[in-house]
């Protein structure tokens, strides 16, 4: 028996005992009084200790907080692909990632909306670092991720993290939701890393073919696409950084900073949208390609490419586009009103570093227009 005791979300038994040792912390609080604005402090503690499960947590205190974070700070709230699964089917989905809770969150409330099952969330242990924090992940049935250890633990890690997924998926019939790559992408240009699918490929048997085992997981590609990404700004220093060729060294507080900023700030549109479950199409990489390093290449570059064709396109990505190469090649995607809003945008956020800085913040957004037109 593998030991998942230290990646796991809680067991349902786990559930109250938990409730009642963060039922006091003041984080807990404010996450009740945006939920439920309109209950009293006692009838809000009434709902979180009434959760016996994870679900329930999930379905009685996540969702209502979920759903007032779209009310407050979504104008529209799309998607499209669910019709392409089945709600008793557990899927594996790998998704582009821009914003630190709200990409899992937001795909969650649509699963719980279209009846499906919610699914277990990878998370790195990083974004976990207060016993609070850890508790209220686990208890959103997140698992975790570790980060920062030396490549031997890293590699044990990775192995257990490979089997947690398998089992969720093919013995428990629970979906997992993980991004294509380590941490978010700053810059718009969504890319699978290749450590992400050879650590998937890690628990195949040797009994079965790697394409074989990759239909068993029944693999999703997920694209969530946001209008307005509310951290853009606070992404420009690590890209400045990165420009210059110097290693960023994150502020305290910095990922807590992201998470708020993202849950509050305005993102416009926002659109998730899922493929079809990749069955013929691993098929094809088996018979085309020999070597599993080659066959894990094909499928990295097989994401990219749903990932990049089902990323949704808003006004914003475009005038980025525009401004970027000088042109005006798309200037019948959006209105003189939304260039003078997006111009304002640039000069209140990018003027840090002047040239460089504008580069960066437009590229940001026009990167998803840049890898639509290689496709």
């Amino acid at each position: 028996m593998t030991d998942f005791s230290q990646i796991r979300p809680f067991h349902d038994s786990e559930v109250s005992e938990i409730l009642a040792y963060i039922k006091d912390n003041p984080t807990i609080h404010q996450l009740l009084q945006f939920g439920f604005p309109n209950l009293s402090e006692e009838e809000q503690m009434q709902i979180l200790l009434s959760c016996r499960k994870i679900r329930d947590f999930q379905s009685k205190i996540m969702y209502p907080i979920i759903k007032n974070a779209i009310n407050k700070s979504v104008t529209q709230f799309s998607d499209d692909g669910f019709e392409l699964l089945n709600p008793s089917q557990a899927y594996l989905f790998i998704s582009n990632h821009r914003d630190i809770i709200l990409d899992t969150s937001f795909l969650n409330v649509l699963l719980y909306e279209k009846g499906f099952k919610m699914t277990a969330s990878a998370m790195g242990s990083n974004l976990v670092n207060t016993p609070f924090l850890l508790a209220f992940a686990k208890l959103n049935r997140n698992f975790i991720i570790h980060r920062g250890l030396p490549p031997r633990e890293t590699l044990q890690k990775s192995q257990i993290v490979s089997k947690f997924i398998a089992r969720c998926l093919i013995e428990k019939n629970r979906s997992v939701w993980i991004a294509q790559r380590e941490g978010r992408t700053k810059d718009g240009d969504d890319r699978t890393q290749q450590g992400v699918i050879k650590m998937l490929s890690m628990n195949c048997p040797k009994s079965t073919s790697l394409m074989n085992y990759f239909k068993q997981l029944h693999i999703v590609p997920m694209a969530i696409s946001y209008e307005l990404d509310p951290t853009d700004i606070l992404k420009i220093p690590a890209l400045l950084a990165q420009h210059h060729g110097v290693e960023y060294v994150k502020q305290e507080n910095e990922d807590y900073n992201n998470i708020v900023q993202g849950f509050v700030g305005q993102k416009g549109c926002v659109h998730i949208s899922v493929g079809k479950p990749l069955y013929e199409e691993l098929d094809i990489i088996a018979q085309e390609e020999e070597h599993s390093n080659r066959q894990i290449q094909a499928l990295v570059e097989l994401l990219d490419e749903r990932i990049h064709s089902q990323y949704k396109l808003f006004p914003t990505n475009y005038i980025a586009y525009d401004i970027l190469t000088e042109s005006d090649r798309f200037s019948d995607k959006y209105t003189e009103k939304e260039l003078r809003q997006f111009e304002r945008r640039i000069e209140n956020r990018s003027n840090s570093e002047g040239n460089i800085s504008r580069k960066k913040f437009l590229e940001m957004y026009a990167n998803p227009v840049i890898n639509k037109l290689k496709l």
